[in-house]
């Protein structure tokens, strides 16, 4: 039987998800899935569900918003895969699935008697998308994988922080968030060719490599040079001036990352001398004396305000913009002008919001419709798509293997 498309009407709708993935980096990628139209069903562990429900604060009316803001868009069923017949349950519901995400450590499934082979025998036009710490293969494939952690073996924490500081994280999971990225991307690949050929296949990413993707430009200067760069603070590693700078009421970013650019820069601060100094002619000139040029530029930008340099930097054609906080950054004219923030009204937390679809399609937009679910919400409606009377849903939820709102409470 197939089931009725639950999803948007995006590019992806008639797509159907199972995600057993939890936190951050699937639930990234089942979000992006959802919001461009497919069906995705959020299979929640029993008890206690995804792990993000238990994050203390802040949390909305007992929510917790780190989980509302990941798992908007989808539907949600708690089903206790230890059981024999919640492993059943999920075999029925493969057999109608189109991908399965999941990152569990490897052979975790394969213990549950859930492997990919097991999966695929099931639907040979499975897509499985497994998202670990370090892949499915080499010599760190059964280690456990964090966002942290990821950074630090990239390289990426060596790179990021002020020139003589310590080793830093980026301030967001950049790691946790581009495997959900890549991992969508792997994911459409796949999904291509099975339009193609009906065929399913493994798609396989981790969160080492996606921290590793974010090092082009410092693994280009280590292929060529053979050394590894250390952090630069704000500015940028190949071209100056390109970096933020202090104004007189805070900060301001300055794109100077060509010729023509720089010389504009030049006539906005008052000194078009600069042009000519031998220290600051070329890029390589620059980048050799950035410390002088740095110096000389924020003696004059801390003259006037973030606005100031703005609208003449805008009026040049230099690149520039202030440094918000994220709450500026979340009330941008330009952010609201692109729908990135939705409002939506869970049944528990209230009136909530969240970012939007950054994927914008003429013909099949995107939409944020629906909150992230209850615990269990919609594993009745689920079930019954796949063909389980009342009567065997109630019993589940009577034995502990499957869990409704009321149950779960």
């Amino acid at each position: 039987m197939t089931p009725p498309n639950k999803g948007g009407a995006g590019p992806l709708a008639g797509m159907r998800v199972l995600e057993l993935a939890q936190i951050m980096a699937g639930p990234t990628a089942g979000m992006m899935l959802a919001d461009m139209g497919a069906d995705v069903v959020k299979v929640e562990k029993l008890p206690g569900g995804d792990d993000s429900r238990g994050y203390r604060e802040p949390r909305i009316n007992g929510v917790s918003a780190p989980f509302l803001i990941l798992n908007r868009n989808k539907r949600g069923i708690a089903l206790n895969l230890k059981h024999a017949q919640g492993r059943e349950i999920l075999l029925r519901l493969v057999r109608d699935a189109d991908v399965l995400t999941e990152n569990y450590r490897r052979g975790t499934l394969e213990k549950l008697g859930l492997g990919y082979d097991v999966l695929a025998a099931a639907n040979p036009g499975l897509i499985y998308c497994a998202i670990s710490g370090y892949g499915r293969d080499g010599p760190y494939a059964d280690k456990g994988g964090f966002d942290l952690i990821a950074q630090g073996v990239s390289g990426l924490m060596s790179i990021t922080g002020e020139p003589g500081g310590p080793p830093v994280k980026t301030g967001n999971p950049v790691a946790d968030i581009n495997a959900g990225i890549l991992a969508v991307t792997g994911i459409l690949a796949a999904w291509a060719h099975r339009l193609r050929t009906g065929e399913g296949q493994i798609v396989d990413t981790s969160l080492m490599e996606a921290a590793l993707q974010q090092t082009y430009w410092q693994a280009a200067i280590h292929f060529a040079t053979g050394e590894s760069p250390g952090p630069t603070g704000s500015a940028h590693i190949l071209t100056a001036p390109y970096q933020a700078f202090p104004a007189k009421d805070g900060w301001i970013n300055i794109g100077g990352a060509n010729q023509a650019n720089w010389e504009r820069i030049a006539e906005v601060l008052g000194h078009p001398e600069w042009r000519d100094d031998a220290r600051f002619r070329t890029n390589s000139e620059r980048m050799a004396h950035l410390p002088a040029l740095t110096t000389l530029m924020s003696a004059v930008l801390a003259t006037r305000t973030k606005a100031e340099w703005i609208d003449a930097f805008d009026a040049a054609g230099v690149p520039a913009g202030p440094v918000n906080s994220i709450g500026e950054a979340l009330s941008h004219p330009q952010t609201l002008a692109r729908g990135m923030v939705v409002d939506l009204v869970h049944p528990q937390a209230g009136p909530t919001k969240a970012l939007g679809c950054p994927v914008h399609f003429s013909a099949t937009p995107t939409s944020v419709t629906r909150p992230a679910p209850m615990l269990g919400e919609h594993t009745r409606e689920v079930l019954a798509e796949c063909g389980y009377s009342d009567a065997e849903i109630d019993a589940f939820v009577a034995e502990g293997i499957v869990a409704t709102p009321p149950d779960a409470a």
